[in-house]
C-alpha cells in the first residue's frame, strides 16, 4: 500500500521533440513514477522508459482539442499524489518556458504536494540550432528574447512591446506563433523592424522531418502558407539566420529526410536504427521476423548435457548465444564446461555476443557469410571431429553439408524459431500511410519471405514493391531479386553497419 504522506510529483521538461534530448534525470524520473501524465509534444517514445506497472494518462492540448482542460490537469497530479503516487509530469520542451509549468506548480504548492521541477531542452534554443542558428553570435546578436507567439485569447490587450522587439537589434524567438505568423511579421514592420529583416520558420525542429523555411518579414507569412508548413514551429527573427547558410548540419546529414523501412526483429533493430537515424534517416520499424523460443528445449538441453564429447561449437547468429547461453545457465552451467572446445563465431556481431560472456572465439573468418565460415574450417583437422550446431528451426545446410564431406560429425539443434509476426489490416494501414517510403532494408532470406506474406495482395504492396530495398549480404540480395524487389545496396562487409554506410553512398552519389 502506498504511503499518503510520500506522494510526489516531478514536472519534467522532455526536450524540444527528438527524445535523445531529454535530461539524465527526467529518465530517471519516468523510470521510477507510478503515473506518467503527458503533453502532446513530449514524444510517447519515451513512454517506454515506464516501469510495467506504471500508468499512463494522456493530457495533450492541440489548438482547438483539448484533450483535458488545465484545472482537470492540476486536480488529477494532485489526486494521483495525495495517493501516495509518484507522479511525473512530461511536459514539451522546458516546463518553465511557456508550458505553464509555474501554474502547475503552484497548484501543487497550495494543495501541499511534494514536487520537483526537472528542468527540459526548450525548444527555443535546440530548434533553431539544430536548423543551424546561433541565437547570440559575435557581430551578429548580443542580446535574445523568448516571446509566445500564441498569447492568451482572452486577454483584452497584448501584454507583449512590440514597439521595443521591432526596435531591438537582438534575436527574437518566437514559440507557438505559426498560426499567428502573418500578425507577427506585421506588428514588427509597423514598429520599426525592417521589412527585410531574416527570418526563419523551424517546424518538428529536431525530428528526422524537420522542416526550415527562409525568408524576410515582409515574405515569410506567404513562403509558409505555400509550404503547407504546419505547428508546432518555431520562428527566429534576426541577422542570425543568415549563419544557417554555414552551420546548417543537421539537415545536411546523407540521408535527412529520407524514410526507411526497417525490418528486422524488434530486439536486434536498435543499433541498425540508431546509425541510419545517425546518418538523418527516419526510421519506420516493421519487424518482418520475430525471434521465439524452439517447441522443445529437448535438443539444446541434451547436447549441453553432453558438452564434453563436441571439440567445436559453430555459432551462426547473436540469437544463437542468446538462447544457447540462456539454457547453459538453466542446467546450472558455465563457461568452465566449455572448456577444451573451440568455439567459431560467423560475425563480429556474434563474436562480441560471445566476448561479452568471456570466450573470444576461435575463429572468424574475414567474410561473414557461411560459406567463408566453412572455408575457414579447412584448415582444421575435422575428420572424426564432432561439431554442435545451434540454429534456427529452419536453416541454409550448407555449413553442415559442407562439414559432413569434411568427415565431422555434425549435431544441428533447434536453439530457436524464426517466424512471421501478425499485423492487423489496421495496424498495417497506420504503419505506411504517413508519407512514402524511400528504401526496404533486409538483413536475412527469411525477412524477405515474411515480407512478402504479409504485404503481398495487400493495397499497399502493388507501390511498396516498386521501392529500392538494400540487403545485408548476397544471400539475401539473392532471395529479394528471386521474389523481384528491385536491389539498389549490397555491400561488401555483411554488417548492419555496414549496410547503413552503404545506404548513405547510394544518396549522396545519387
Amino acid at each position: 500500500m502506498k504511503d499518503k504522506a510520500k506522494g510526489i510529483v516531478y514536472l519534467i521538461g522532455a526536450g524540444p521533440g527528438s527524445p535523445d534530448l531529454i535530461t539524465v534525470k527526467g529518465r530517471k524520473c519516468l523510470q521510477k513514477a507510478d503515473v506518467i501524465v503527458y503533453d502532446y509534444l513530449a514524444s510517447e517514445s519515451l513512454l517506454s522508459l515506464a516501469g510495467e506497472d506504471a500508468e499512463t494518462i494522456y493530457a495533450g492540448k492541440k489548438s482547438g482539442r483539448h484533450s483535458m482542460s488545465q484545472e482537470e490537469i492540476n486536480n488529477l497530479l494532485i489526486e494521483k499524489a495525495k495517493e501516495g503516487l509518484t507522479v511525473a509530469r512530461l511536459k514539451g520542451g522546458d516546463p518553465f518556458i511557456f508550458g505553464r509549468g509555474g501554474e502547475e506548480a503552484m497548484e501543487l504548492s497550495r494543495a501541499g504536494i511534494t514536487f520537483e521541477i526537472v528542468p527540459g531542452v526548450t525548444s527555443a534554443v535546440a530548434v533553431p540550432a539544430y536548423a543551424g542558428i546561433p541565437l547570440t553570435h559575435r557581430g551578429y546578436s548580443s542580446t535574445v528574447c523568448f516571446i509566445t507567439g500564441h498569447e492568451d485569447p482572452t486577454k483584452e490587450e497584448s501584454s507583449i512591446n512590440w514597439s521595443a522587439l521591432s526596435e531591438s537589434s537582438g534575436t527574437l524567438v518566437f514559440l507557438m506563433g505559426i498560426g499567428n505568423l502573418e500578425k507577427i511579421a506585421r506588428k514588427l514592420i509597423d514598429g520599426g523592424r525592417p521589412s527585410d529583416s531574416p527570418v526563419v520558420v523551424i517546424g518538428n525542429g529536431t525530428m528526422p522531418n524537420q522542416r526550415t523555411i527562409t525568408g524576410t518579414l515582409a515574405n515569410i507569412s506567404k513562403k509558409v502558407k505555400d509550404a503547407d508548413l504546419t505547428p508546432p514551429g518555431v520562428i527566429v527573427v534576426g541577422d542570425v539566420v543568415n549563419l544557417r547558410g554555414h552551420l546548417n548540419w543537421f539537415e545536411s546529414r546523407p540521408l535527412f529526410g529520407k524514410r526507411i523501412l526497417v525490418t528486422r526483429p524488434e530486439d536486434q533493430a536498435t543499433g541498425f536504427i540508431m546509425a541510419l537515424s545517425g546518418l538523418g534517416a527516419q526510421c519506420l520499424l516493421f519487424p518482418t521476423i520475430e525471434i521465439i523460443p524452439p517447441e522443445s528445449w529437448g535438443e539444446l538441453d541434451r547436447a549441453i548435457e553432453g558438452l564434453s564429447r563436441y571439440d567445436w561449437i559453430l555459432f551462426t547468429s547473436v540469437n544463437g548465444v542468446a538462447h544457447f547461453f540462456a539454457r547453459l545457465d538453466v542446467a546450472k552451467k558455465d563457461t568452465r564446461h566449455l572448456n577444451g572446445i573451440k568455439i567459431g563465431a560467423i560475425g563480429p556481431k556474434t563474436a562480441a555476443a560471445l566476448m561479452d560472456r568471456g570466450i573470444n572465439p576461435d575463429l572468424i573468418p574475414d567474410t561473414y557469410r557461411a560459406e567463408e565460415m566453412v572455408q575457414a574450417l579447412r584448415g582444421y583437422p575435422l575428420n572424426g571431429k564432432r561439431v554442435l550446431l545451434p540454429r534456427p528451426a529452419i536453416a541454409r545446410d550448407s555449413i553442415p553439408k559442407s562439414l559432413k564431406s569434411l568427415g565431422a560429425l555434425v549435431d544441428e539443434v533447434e536453439a530457436y524459431q524464426t517466424v512471421q509476426p501478425e499485423y492487423s489490416q489496421d495496424q498495417l494501414g497506420g504503419l505506411f500511410k504517413k508519407g512514402k517510403i524511400d528504401m526496404i532494408t533486409f538483413t536475412s532470406p527469411s525477412g524477405v519471405t515474411n515480407f512478402l506474406a504479409l504485404l503481398e495482395g495487400k493495397p499497399i504492396y502493388e507501390e511498396i514493391s516498386k521501392v529500392g530495398v538494400a540487403c545485408i549480404g548476397p544471400v539475401t540480395a539473392q532471395k529479394a531479386k528471386e521474389v523481384g524487389l528491385k536491389v539498389v545496396v549490397a555491400p561488401d562487409e555483411y554488417t548492419a553497419e555496414a549496410l547503413a554506410r552503404a545506404i548513405a553512398e547510394f544518396y549522396e552519389q545519387s
